[in-house]
C-alpha cells in the first residue's frame, strides 16, 4: 500500500460509487484529491446493489439526477473508459392498487415534461414485455424504456481508474479515525495510516456516514437496513430485452442476470442495523411473492445470493450538500436504495460545488436542514 499524501485539497471518505465518481470528476478538473476506503473499493452497499439505473421517479430532482446519470452510463465506455455491461431494457412497475396507478400517472406526466419517455401500459402490454408475469389483479403498469441495469463494481472500477489517471490518490484498507478542525474550519483528517492535511472533506460513507458526520458534530439521520438478493439458475426462453420488473405494492422485483434472474424484495420486517447475516427464511418469503406475481420463477433453483445495506432517511430521499456550520464538510448519503444509479450525477455536482460553480440542478432541497425545518421531500417511486 502506498503511503498517504501529507496534504490534499480534498479528502473523500468512502470508496463506493459516490466516492469514486466524485474523485473522478474532481481529479479530471485538476483538483488534488485523495479517496480513503476502509475496506476495498465498492465493498459496501455498491457491490451489493441490484444495479438498476433509471429516471423513473416521482420527485423532480431525482428525475433530473437519474437522467444525467443515464447519459453518463451510456457514454461510460468513452468517459472514463470502462465496459459496465449496460442493458437498457427498461423499468416496468406493476401496479395493483388504484392509488398506485394514480401516483404513477402523475409521475409519468412529470417525467414526460422533463424529457423521460415513460408511459402507462395495460396489464396485457406489460405481460408482453415481461412474459414471466402473472397479471391477475394487475390494474396497469408504468414503463420507462431507456432505463435498465449494469454492473456496479465495473462502474466503481471505471471511475477509480479514471481518477488515478488524472492524478487522484486512492487508498484502500485505510480507516478515517477523526477529522481535525479549528473552530468551524477543517484542517486535517486522521486515519489508521497517518494524517492528511486538508481543508475539505466529502462524506460518501453510505450507511456509515453518521459516524463520519459525528466527527464534526453533525447528526446525519441515516439508518441501515439489510436487503437481500438471490440469483436463480437458468430460466429457458428469457428474451434478451427482458425489463427490470417491479411489483410495486410488494417490492418484489427481478431482472435478467445472464441466463437466470436477479431477484429480491424489501423485507419490511427487518430491524435496523449493520448485520449482513442472511435470513434463512428469505427464499421462502420471496417465493410467496413470486407465486402470486411470477410463478415460473419458482421452477428455477437458487444459484447464489447476498445481503447488503440500504442507507435510509426519514423521507427516503438523499442527503446532499455542504454543512453550513463546518467549512468545508460536504455529504452525499442516505439514498435509500437509489444511490448507485445517481452516482455519476452526484460526482459532477460535488465537483461544481467544490469549484464554486453552479451545478446543473439545484440540490438545496436535499440538504440536511430540511429535517429541522420540516420541509421533507418524500420519494415515492422506491422499493
Amino acid at each position: 500500500m502506498s503511503s498517504l499524501p501529507a496534504r490534499s485539497d480534498v479528502v473523500i471518505v468512502g470508496g463506493g460509487v459516490m466516492g469514486a465518481s466524485t474523485a473522478f470528476h474532481l481529479a479530471e478538473a485538476g483538483v488534488n484529491v485523495t479517496l480513503l476506503e476502509r475496506d476495498s473499493l465498492a465493498s459496501g452497499s455498491t457491490s451489493k446493489a441490484a444495479g438498476g439505473v433509471r429516471a423513473n421517479f416521482s420527485d423532480e430532482l431525482n428525475i433530473a439526477l437519474g437522467l444525467r446519470s443515464l447519459e453518463a452510463f451510456e457514454n461510460f465506455k468513452v468517459r472514463p473508459g470502462q465496459d459496465i455491461d449496460l442493458h437498457q431494457v427498461g423499468y416496468l412497475f406493476i401496479l395493483t392498487k388504484p392509488e398506485d396507478v394514480e401516483l404513477f400517472e402523475g409521475s409519468v406526466k412529470l417525467q414526460n415534461s422533463l424529457g423521460v419517455q415513460s408511459r402507462m401500459l395495460t396489464p396485457q402490454e406489460a405481460q408482453e414485455l415481461s412474459p414471466l408475469l402473472n397479471i391477475d389483479g394487475v390494474l396497469a403498469a408504468a414503463y420507462s424504456p431507456r432505463d435498465g441495469h449494469c454492473t456496479p463494481e465495473s462502474v466503481v472500477l471505471g471511475y477509480a481508474t479514471g481518477a488515478r489517471k488524472h492524478g487522484a490518490s486512492i487508498h484502500t484498507g485505510v480507516e478515517v479515525t477523526g477529522i481535525v478542525h479549528d473552530g468551524s474550519t477543517i484542517t486535517a483528517v486522521e486515519t489508521s495510516a497517518g494524517r492528511i492535511e486538508t481543508s475539505t472533506v466529502i462524506n460518501c460513507a453510505g450507511a456509515w456516514s453518521p459516524q463520519i458526520g459525528a466527527m464534526v458534530g453533525l447528526d446525519i439521520p441515516v439508518v441501515p437496513y439489510r436487503r437481500e438478493i438471490l440469483i436463480t439458475e437458468p430460466i429457458p426462453d428469457l428474451p434478451s430485452n427482458f425489463p427490470m420488473t417491479i411489483d410495486f405494492s410488494t417490492s418484489f422485483y427481478f431482472h435478467r442476470e445472464g441466463p437466470g434472474l436477479l431477484t429480491g424484495f424489501s423485507d419490511q420486517s427487518v430491524e435496523a442495523g449493520f448485520s449482513l447475516n442472511r435470513d434463512d427464511g428469505f427464499a421462502e418469503k420471496l417465493g410467496e411473492l413470486a407465486m402470486v406475481r411470477a410463478p415460473r420463477v419458482l421452477d428455477a433453483g437458487i444459484r447464489s445470493g447476498w445481503a447488503g445495506l440500504y442507507e435510509v432517511t426519514p423521507d427516503h430521499n438523499a442527503l446532499l450538500g455542504e454543512w453550513k456550520k463546518m467549512s468545508r464538510f460536504l455529504y452525499a448519503t442516505g439514498f435509500s436504495g437509489h444511490g448507485f444509479l445517481q452516482g455519476p450525477a452526484i460526482g459532477e455536482i460535488f465537483r461544481d460545488i467544490y469549484l464554486g460553480k453552479t451545478p446543473f440542478v439545484d440540490i438545496t432541497p436535499l440538504n440536511i436542514e430540511r429535517f429541522a425545518t420540516g420541509n421533507l421531500r418524500p420519494e415515492r417511486n422506491v422499493v
